[in-house]
């Protein structure tokens, strides 16, 4: 059986695990919002019209940000249609995926919402069809505390005290010809920066989020990165990264290794803002935000255009398997590998679109494949993240070459003297046998094993099956003579908890 190596060590450190990193994406798109998280008339809706069962299956994914209100649907936004009494509030078409928006659900809903989910808001503004004016006016309504005319709305509107909303992104993808307000770099940057600088005299403290590229295959990439930061390094903390993968032409070797393309983009992206900042003679080091990620079928979708004008169409439902599973997986080892340097990430969507919770309107909700490693990797991926360099056979891929068959991090949590190790096996054929190297944590023992795996890679779990896929405790696994030594079947993801005192 192939074999990979890595040794553990807290010496070696990549950087502290922001819990930003777990977040997720609420979009008025599909079926996210109405019959997602909100439906009044649920059996399990509260008193606001949420639904309770999906708020539940919220905090056990652990989801510490969410993003909202999108998205492309932020382009062409009025946020006033979102507020106030829901009867005098106006129905709008959605231009972005074709849709009848009701407005039922707005920003004083999303953060009444976010409060019961014990999340962090992330707002983005519409610099798409609007600019700097309207997003310092949702500034005031959301964050000013009262005594002005937008604050004093605000609190008519029964949000007393305000929102106080840390982190704004400055628009979402306009470097996409798809987007309503597609600008140029330059245009982009200048509108960026002005709202930026605007904001930051309100407020300093805020964080705010440039856009970049809307994915890393657009003619523009790392060309409007540069551009961007040119206009913006002064204002901002973070530039976006947004990307989606899939098997494509059923290449699912290449599939199993889109973290090597995810790991790439983030090296680039991080090389091209540190050159920005070396040439303005700024010491300052923008974070990255990637705030749109997941699996996506996209494959499937016929576009835009292929859409009928009606109120919160299913759209966009992929169902996941545990192949697809691994995946994501494989995602969020990636993005603890850059600890140093991504500080915010937001998997898309939440609910129903593209999405780890899935729901039936007055149905069940339950979870997707893909839930589990989000979920468990949120939980217990915490304190410092470990500078991991394995030692692995490949798998040969045709997109990206060789790739390691092992792709792994790990967590040191000081507090606890916990470690955590991540693991997949991208090969789909071979099994794998992991030994880790553990004489810098003397005494460690194995506190939890547990594997996604199943004989079946295209297994997926349904409203009839919610539990067909899991992760499924491992209990011969142990920790011996400074090793750990454990097998990794095809295809599988592994969380290995060691206690360390």
């Amino acid at each position: 059986m192939p074999t990979a190596r890595l040794t553990l060590d807290p010496a070696f450190r990549v950087g502290t695990v922001d819990r930003r990193l777990f977040g997720s994406f609420v979009e008025h798109m599909g079926r996210c919002v109405y019959s997602g998280v909100y439906e009044p008339g649920h059996p399990t809706a509260d008193a606001d019209g949420f639904r309770t069962d999906v708020l539940d299956l919220v905090r056990e994914l652990g989801v510490t940000v969410v993003r909202y209100p999108g998205g492309n649907f932020v382009s062409n936004y009025r946020w006033e249609d979102g507020v106030g009494p829901r009867e005098d509030r106006p129905r709008r078409l959605d231009l972005a995926w074709r849709s009848v928006e009701s407005n039922a659900f707005g920003l004083n809903e999303f953060m009444t919402w976010a409060g019961k989910a014990g999340v962090e808001p992330m707002m983005a503004v519409n610099l798409g069809t609007r600019g700097t004016a309207e997003a310092l006016d949702l500034l005031e309504y959301t964050n000013y505390p009262s005594g002005t005319t937008l604050s004093d709305l605000r609190r008519s509107h029964g949000a007393e005290k305000p929102h106080d909303v840390r982190m704004w992104c400055l628009g979402n993808e306009l470097d996409g010809p798809w987007q309503m307000g597609h600008k140029t770099a330059h245009e982009y940057g200048r509108v960026a920066a002005e709202t930026a600088r605007a904001m930051k005299r309100f407020d300093p403290s805020l964080e705010l989020v440039a856009c970049g590229s809307s994915n890393a295959y657009i003619d523009t990439f790392a060309h409007w990165e540069a551009t961007v930061l040119e206009h913006t390094y002064e204002f901002v903390d973070y530039v976006s990264l947004h990307a989606y993968y899939e098997p494509v032409g059923g290449d699912t070797d290449s599939f199993l290794a889109s973290a090597a393309e995810m790991d790439q983009m983030i090296e680039a992206v991080t090389a091209t803002a540190d050159h920005v900042g070396a040439k303005l003679r700024n010491k300052k080091k923008i974070k990255l935000s990637f705030d749109e990620w997941n699996v996506w079928y996209q494959s499937r979708f016929g576009g835009e255009h292929s859409l009928d004008w009606r109120p919160a169409p299913g759209l966009i439902e992929d169902v996941y398997d545990v192949t697809d599973a691994v995946v994501v997986g494989s995602l969020l080892i990636t993005l603890l590998r850059h600890a140093d340097r991504v500080g915010a990430a937001c998997q898309a969507q939440l609910a129903n679109v593209i999405a780890p919770i899935m729901t039936r309107e007055q149905g069940p909700a339950w979870r997707q494949t893909i839930f589990h490693p989000f979920a468990r990797t949120a939980r217990h991926a915490r304190g410092t993240v470990l500078r991991v360099e394995p030692d692995s056979p490949v798998v040969d891929t045709a997109r990206y070459g060789e790739v390691p068959a092992l792709w792994a991090t790990a967590t040191h949590d000081e507090e606890t003297g916990e470690v955590v190790l991540f693991a997949v096996n991208r090969d789909r054929t071979r099994p794998l046998t992991l030994t880790a190297d553990l004489r810098a944590f003397p005494g460690a023992r194995v506190a939890e094993h547990l594997l996604l795996h199943d004989a079946d890679p295209t297994a997926a779990n349904t409203a009839e099956q919610p539990d067909r896929v899991r992760p499924h405790p491992v209990g011969e696994t142990e920790a011996g003579d400074g090793a750990l030594t454990v097998e990794l079947p095809p295809v599988s993801w592994s969380m290995i908890r060691l206690a360390t005192r």
